[in-house]
């Protein structure tokens, strides 16, 4: 049985601004040490895809750089994890038109190896699936095509893509983003009782020769809006009910919550698993230093040097610096790709802080991008914000204030 795993690295990552202004919406770092786009591969390595396409567009050379350094099969598996970029050819002078339209244009680069199945990932979420479960479902069932599905409140349906199913689960109908009206109303699921919705997760199994028939009849772009309602209409679509934890990370309030719920006692979702773990870039860092610093239910990375007064309900990521006295509460603080060289530190450029975070700062409710330059006494928190805002030093989002990537902020500022 020969698998494709596709991965799709989405579009513009516009609700994740200002995280996506430098990279692709699946190198997002997320926990501290992982990025997004390490959770599609981990699924599928540990469910026996061994080969893995991660198509891109936007962005993508830091996305391109984390692949090529982490993802490395010995030449005796057969596998690898291939990077497909938007390209223009006689046959396509264009970007990717939607997430159809770059999985159309790539076929020719996947279908050669002539797969049985084709499992469709989102490079955008978090969550822990056995795919080859799934794809025995979908054999016993003679499925064409097979959708994951979690159940959901009202509350979320209306932005989502919701199915309704028979007592087989056959997917009789479909509506993409169906609002809070009628439609939504004859779209209930009666088998559960306060999530009473099948929201799509955006993760497909298909027959390859069903996918290759679907995209080549027409030149429709997008998945949600367009192939699945037609294969519905035209095929054997069934529903994969996932019970486990899912979260879609697309928006800055979405990213900021997910990550500071892995720091519940009991977190919904852990990456500590050892029968499905989740890889990463090995970087071969030393355990984290902390001189004095009051620490409540945080996740800390590799190669931290701490010794901040308190850190409360946050997460620090690798190489992280965070001066004496300084208090971070329900932040995601990022970290730094390198270490300031000691001669930068013996002779720093004039109104430049250090690498890192300073000494006596508060930061509060913050998204704290890689390698910021943090003064002394600095005020970071949104109170008092409109949502929206937005300078060079800063972005207001959700309720969170963003300091972008390499972003300098001088001693005794308050934002």
């Amino acid at each position: 049985m020969n698998t494709v795993g596709l991965i799709l690295g989405g579009g513009a990552g516009t609700r994740l601004q200002p995280l996506t202004k430098d990279r692709a919406k699946p190198a997002v770092p997320i926990a501290g040490k992982y990025r997004l786009v390490d959770i599609p591969i981990s699924n599928c390595i540990n469910s026996g895809i061994r080969s893995i396409y991660l198509l891109t567009q936007f962005n993508s050379v830091s996305l391109h750089r984390h692949i090529q350094s982490t993802y490395l099969f010995d030449q005796f598996s057969r596998g690898a994890v291939r990077m497909l970029a938007a390209e223009q050819t006689p046959e396509s002078e264009g970007w990717f038109q939607g997430t159809a339209d770059a999985v159309r244009q790539s076929m020719k680069y996947f279908m050669h190896n002539e797969p049985d199945f084709v499992v469709i990932l989102s490079g955008d979420q978090l969550y822990r699936m056995d795919f080859s479960k799934v794809i025995e479902e979908h054999i016993e069932r003679g499925a064409d095509v097979t959708i994951c599905t979690k159940p959901v409140s009202r509350n979320e349906a209306g932005s989502l893509g919701i199915m309704h199913v028979d007592e087989t689960n056959k997917i009789v109908k479909f509506a993409e983003k169906p609002g809070d009206g009628p439609e939504l109303d004859d779209l209930r699921a009666p088998m559960f009782e306060d999530e009473c919705y099948l929201a799509s997760m955006g993760i497909y199994v298909f027959n390859a020769d069903v996918l290759k028939e679907l995209l080549c009849s027409n030149d429709d772009s997008d998945f949600g809006k367009h192939i699945i309602p037609a294969a519905i209409s035209e095929r054997k679509v069934f529903s994969h009910n996932f019970e486990g934890y899912w979260k879609d990370i697309g928006t800055i309030g979405m990213f900021h919550e997910a990550n500071l719920a892995l720091t519940d006692l009991i977190p919904e979702f852990t990456f500590y698993d050892a029968e499905a773990p989740v890889y990463t870039h090995m970087r071969y860092l030393p355990p984290s230093k902390i001189n004095c610093c009051d620490l409540n239910r945080c996740l800390l990375s590799d190669g931290c040097i701490i010794s901040g007064h308190r850190i409360l309900h946050s997460v620090v990521g690798t190489r992280a610096v965070i001066g004496e006295g300084t208090v971070i509460e329900h932040s995601v603080i990022m970290g730094a790709d390198y270490y300031e060289q000691e001669k930068s530190l013996k002779k720093p450029t004039p109104g430049v802080p250090s690498l890192g975070i300073g000494k006596d700062c508060y930061i509060k409710n913050a998204i704290i991008d890689k390698n910021v330059h943090i003064g002394d006494s600095v005020y970071i928190s949104p109170d008092g914000k409109v949502d929206g805002e937005k300078t060079d030093t800063y972005v207001v989002r959700d309720g969170v204030i963003v300091i972008p990537k390499k972003t300098i902020i001088p001693s005794g500022t308050r934002l």
